[in-house]
């Protein structure tokens, strides 16, 4: 056999393998391949020894290591050819410049870091380019998600933070947080993010905040622009007033943890999500709210929730066997809910589960709607990001393998920028905001199709792996 490497390189290699078999008590044949190689103590002394103990392990692992790699590359590489074969270049061209077809695609525009633990929840500024993260680390931390810099720390919470959102009336834009150590706070960002006031009544831990629009609660009065829903491990959800901090209503029906928890585009309706394996429809909008569905389905916990948005209805129409599509000024047509035993399902609003979605491998943790209404986006304990397109029967059509090194906990879309200054919650989904007019607030939100909107092509993640990722084109 011809020799491969040059005598320099040969003498490096005979140099590790003896001091390998020396490391591992195998003198003699050490010894034999010492003679055989002729490298004498004026080549091989135990300084020399010293250096080349672990080379070889070292160069053994690493090859491994390369050749993962290179196998992730190549299955990457086929995943974006089948892309490529599969399109026109006229799809191609209208994926890259029409908002309404965007979906994520690796690498991730920054990769955050500054968390010490667990990321459980995320939330966009609905004006600014601000981007707020929560933690197990108990404190929530303020970035610029375009420039992808850490602007701020907040510390009050002393346990995990598990839900955050902004909203409140126009202009006065709040920060909402909930956390294990049973409270809600309210922080300022026109002001530092100044802690203004801390919610209590919770028995348990807080596991998902949200503001409501205006006009719900079965209130018309001005506080109905300052309302806030929180789940809670006590199997309740709860109404408060975030003006006043009393808590107005308390939900119950759910038999275990309450995982999640989302308000309806109008604020009419609340939709929840539990340990008990079911998610439930509330009607808020009466005096006493009721329990008005039970989706009963899922196999196992259900962690996620969310109401589809009026442009999605075409599409959720044809799946669901409607002859044609709900008016958009309906708010809870359609819903989907993700379990931790590894599916989506997808519900009209009479509470028939009319598809259900199979392809995560783990935990589902999170849900989104795109703005445009075609795809559903979801992500898992299985590490992916996986886009559903609703216009193929929820055919999952994207896959981000590896969108992070642990667990994906939490997923969501920026706020699109309308029109007349209003901005869109992180589900996709219209959030209304109220206006100040001889010292009450008034509903100033417009049938949703009647408001021009522009999408933002931005979508963040968290993780257990402690990183906030930042998708955008």
């Amino acid at each position: 056999m011809s020799r491969m490497l040059p005598t320099r390189q040969a003498e490096e290699l005979h140099k590790s393998i003896i001091a390998y078999l020396s490391a591992n008590n195998l003198s003699k044949s050490a010894a034999a391949l010492r003679e055989e190689a002729g490298l004498g103590e004026d080549v091989y002394d135990a300084t020399t020894e010293k250096k080349y103990e672990t080379l070889l392990e070292k160069k053994w692992t690493s090859i491994v290591r390369l050749q993962k790699k290179i196998m992730d590359l190549e299955s990457r590489n086929a995943s974006l050819q089948s892309e490529v074969d599969n399109a026109t270049p006229g799809s191609l061209s209208k994926r890259n410049q029409d908002p309404a077809s965007w979906l994520p695609r690796k690498p991730s525009k920054h990769t955050l870091e500054s968390h010490r633990d667990t990321i459980n929840c995320i939330a966009f500024h609905p004006t600014f380019s601000s981007i707020a993260s929560g933690s197990d680390d108990c404190t929530v931390k303020i970035w610029d998600w375009e420039l992808g810099e850490l602007e701020q720390t907040i510390k009050g919470h002393t346990r995990a933070v598990k839900g955050l959102d902004y909203g409140g009336p126009r202009g006065a834009t709040l920060l909402a947080s909930c956390s294990s150590d049973l409270t809600i706070k309210l922080w300022d960002p026109s002001d530092q993010y100044k802690n203004i006031r801390t919610l209590s009544g919770h028995d348990h831990s807080v596991s998902a905040i949200r503001f409501i629009s205006s006009g719900a609660g079965g209130s018309q009065s001005s506080a109905s622009a300052n309302l806030l829903i929180s789940a809670s491990a006590d199997k309740s959800l709860r109404i408060w007033d975030t003006t006043t901090g009393y808590c107005l209503k308390a939900l119950r029906g759910h038999t275990d943890w309450v995982r999640d928890v989302c308000p309806s585009l109008d604020g009419q309706y609340i939709l929840s999500a539990g340990s008990d394996h079911t998610a439930r429809l509330w009607d808020i909008s009466i005096p006493n709210p009721e329990n008005k569905l039970t989706l009963i389905g899922h196999e196992n916990a259900v962690g996620c929730c969310t109401f589809a948005p009026p442009t999605a209805y075409v599409h959720l129409a044809t799946m669901a066997g409607l002859r044609k599509p709900p008016p958009a000024s309906s708010s809870a047509e359609f819903l989907a809910t993700g379990s931790r035993d590894k599916t989506i399902r997808l519900w009209d609003g009479r509470g028939t589960c009319f598809k259900t979605l199979v392809g995560h491998d783990n935990w589902v943790s999170s849900l989104v709607f795109h703005p445009g209404g075609k795809y559903l986006l979801s992500c898992a304990d299985d590490k992916t990001v996986r886009c559903w397109d609703l216009a193929q029967e929820g055919k999952c059509v994207k896959v981000l393998d590896e969108a992070h090194g642990h667990f994906v906990t939490c997923l969501r879309w920026a706020p699109s920028i309308q029109k007349d200054g209003r901005a869109t919650n992180g589900n996709g989904t219209q959030q209304e905001q109220g206006q100040e007019s001889g010292g009450s607030l008034k509903r100033s939100i417009g049938p949703p199709e009647t408001i021009e909107t522009r999408i933002r092509c931005v979508i963040a993640s968290g993780s257990v792996d402690k990183t906030l990722r930042i998708w955008a084109s």
